[in-house]
């Protein structure tokens, strides 16, 4: 069974920077893909960054330039940096790993950003 554990949420100050950890339980490049996912207060989760295992990267427009998601195979972690952070990344992020046929998630991480 694969598990997910993300890790570095928490409440940070609008230009503030949060780092937000994902381990995998087993090698990464088993998955065709890993990302991030987020679901702000009401509304519906959306996809925020993914990284494939080829190393190739997307990001939701609303946060290219200031996020920046990237890996370590040798401890199977995913990662996204998170900078100027603003009022509206306000949600509940997760990890997601993707391979034919099945999606597995961490149990997310809270993420405030607030004065």
């Amino acid at each position: 069974q694969v598990q997910l554990v993300e890790s570095g949420g928490g409440l940070v100050q609008p230009g503030g920077s949060l780092r937000l950890s994902c381990a995998a339980s087993g090698s990464i490049f088993l998955f065709n893909t890993m990302g991030w996912y987020r679901q702000p207060p009401g509304k519906q989760r959306e996809p925020v960054a993914t990284i494939s295992s080829g190393g190739s990267v997307n990001y939701v427009d609303s946060v290219k330039g200031r996020f920046t998601i990237s890996r370590d195979s040798a401890k199977n972690t995913v990662y996204l940096q998170m900078n100027s952070l603003k009022p509206e990344d306000t949600a509940v992020y997760s990890c997601n790993a993707h391979r034919t046929f099945s999606d597995y998630w961490g149990q997310g991480t809270q993420v405030t950003v607030s004065s």
